[in-house]
């Protein structure tokens, strides 16, 4: 029996589902060898009432409407709908508490990495990643360095980029922890949904996502500078030419607050004040949406007509927050991606939730002969790209493309990282008049507020549209899909707990004397006991290595 004849007894045999096959050697998260999957029968059901006519015109129906609300994308200096697709994508509530406990704790290691390396450097002098990794990255300011955030916070806003693999497992393929964008899509999408699939929605417990801004505003104004009772906030875009302007826009709109340009604003005193039709007002908090080099043209491109003069002094003085934090990029570099598990281990103390993708780093002489040997096997991406471009995947590569790159790699090894071929995960799509698998990421979103980090539930789903297509990025051209994460049935989900990090993994000296501690008592517990009090000090032992037990089962809390 063929895949696709076992999908057709197992429930695609409709008029909208029908004939759909899902890829050889790819995760369909819709279908699997026999059938639909559980979690999506009911979008199933309910969508095999409609004919293909009813589901195209709803198609139709969220692009005019995304149209005329603007809900747009520059790509290549042209304004466009953003792609919307017509079936949703699931996850249920169990591995979302997997990958909710995964991105927070990557943000965690990240947050405390930049705080490290703009410091003291606790983590190069232990080793675990070599300082000419950070300070070679074009993303490391050495002006940020002086610059002190309300409550440690730098990455007030990430978006977390991942994939699953041929297994169904998450896996991180990048972070983005400087000017995350695409969280309007994700708001404009679910309210675009619930009034085209009505019918499916209400079969649904999905958890909502209309909280993110609130949620956003609320930790702007917790990181604002200290003394400041009642800050101001303002969103600080580049402008309506940039090509994700109609979220700053959103944003600021649903936020209650000022939407600015760098014009917009003075700089004087130490202090940032807005032009107001009431004269000159203090600003407490920026969430910028303008690039580093264009935010401040004291300290970066002297040309920038998008930034502030004197923005970073008022910063170091204290008297205004910048969010995201300046100089956030390098741990956004993809060679740095490469030992953010070990970061992890070492800050936290955990093993990693969600594990990297496999990556080979081109410094290393013998990453580097492997790489070049299997060239046509991999994707190379260069380690300061975004949104897709400059990224070559060998099996789709001419022979003069892997010429060139070949030489590119030995030329400047430090820009370039490779990975494998990852057939990323498919979902049933509308392309035409009927249903195909396209291949499909998540960028959950998570907000920092000094507190805890609360991750989105959901985040941008982006599906490539081309058959066949890996790279989903917006500005490649790619769509989006509203992410349902479904509600638990019964009680709270259990979070999914780190394991400790393994006894031979460097930790900062914070940790280590916790671990010490907590060897020196496991080493009490189990010596002998004394002569005379065998039968007291044994129950006493077995008591100790059953809470030892425990605790290491919850991944090493007390």
């Amino acid at each position: 029996m063929t895949q696709s004849q076992s999908q057709t007894q197992g429930g695609t045999s409709g008029q909208v589902f029908g004939g759909y096959r899902s890829g050889p050697d790819t995760f369909d998260e819709m279908y699997d060898g026999t059938g639909c999957r559980p979690d999506y029968m009911g979008i199933q059901r309910q969508m095999q009432r409609l004919s293909m006519q009813e589901v195209q015109a709803r198609a139709d129906y969220l692009g005019h409407s995304y149209l005329d609300q603007g809900v747009t994308f520059d790509i290549g200096g042209q304004e466009r709908p953003f792609p919307i697709d017509i079936v949703p994508r699931l996850i249920e509530a169990q591995t979302w508490s997997h990958v909710e406990a995964g991105v927070a704790q990557r943000v965690r290691a990240l947050e405390a990495f930049l705080a490290d390396i703009y410091d003291e450097g606790q983590v190069f002098r232990d080793g675990v990643i070599p300082r000419r990794v950070v300070t070679s990255s074009p993303h490391f300011l050495r002006v940020a360095k002086g610059i002190n955030y309300p409550h440690g916070v730098r990455v007030h806003v990430s978006g977390i980029d991942l994939v699953r693999d041929g297994n169904g497992d998450f896996r991180v393929l990048e972070d983005n922890v400087r000017i995350p964008s695409g969280v309007s899509y994700v708001i404009s999408n679910r309210r675009a949904m619930s009034t085209a699939l009505p019918e499916v929605f209400a079969h649904h417990r999905i958890r909502p996502v209309s909280q993110y801004p609130a949620k956003l505003l609320a930790s702007l104004r917790a990181c604002a500078p200290s003394g400041v009772t009642d800050p101001t906030v303002v969103v600080l875009t580049p402008g309506a030419f940039n090509a994700a302007y109609f979220e700053h826009a959103l944003l600021a709109r649903l936020m209650g607050t000022r939407l600015v340009e760098g014009r917009d604003l003075v700089a004087q005193g130490g202090r940032v004040l807005v032009r107001t039709t009431n004269g000159l007002r203090p600003v407490d908090v920026i969430y910028r949406r303008v690039d580093d080099d264009f935010l401040d043209p004291v300290h970066f491109r002297r040309d920038s007509m998008l930034g502030v003069p004197g923005l970073l002094n008022a910063a170091r003085a204290g008297n205004v927050t910048i969010a995201n934090g300046v100089g956030n990029g390098v741990a956004d570099d993809k060679l740095t991606y490469t030992y953010v598990p070990d970061l992890i281990r070492y800050y936290l103390g955990q093993e990693p939730i969600l594990p990297n993708v496999d990556t080979w780093r081109m410094e290393d002489a013998e990453h580097r002969a492997e790489v070049l040997d299997r060239l046509a096997e991999l994707v190379v991406k260069p380690v300061d790209g975004a949104g897709g471009k400059g990224i070559i995947i060998g099996p789709r590569a001419t022979a003069a493309q892997l010429d060139e790159m070949r030489k590119r790699l030995i030329a400047d090894p430090r820009g370039w990282i490779a990975q494998p071929v990852i057939q990323l995960s498919t979902v049933p799509t509308l392309i035409g008049d009927t249903m195909a698998p396209r291949h499909v990421d998540l960028r959950p979103f998570a907000i920092n507020d000094g507190e805890k980090v609360w991750v989105l539930p959901g985040g941008l789903t982006r599906v490539a549209l081309p058959e066949g297509e890996l790279i989903v990025n917006s500005s490649q051209g790619g769509g989006s899909k509203d992410t349902w994460v479904l509600a638990a049935d019964r009680g709270a989900v259990p979070e999914a707990s780190p394991a400790p990090a393994a006894e031979d993994a460097v930790v900062h000296p914070s940790l280590r004397a916790g671990r010490a501690a907590e060897r020196a008592s496991d080493a009490d517990d189990t010596a002998p006991p004394p002569s005379g009090h065998g039968g007291e000090q044994s129950q006493t032992q077995s008591q100790s290595q059953t809470q030892t037990a425990v605790r290491t089962s919850f991944g090493g809390e007390r």
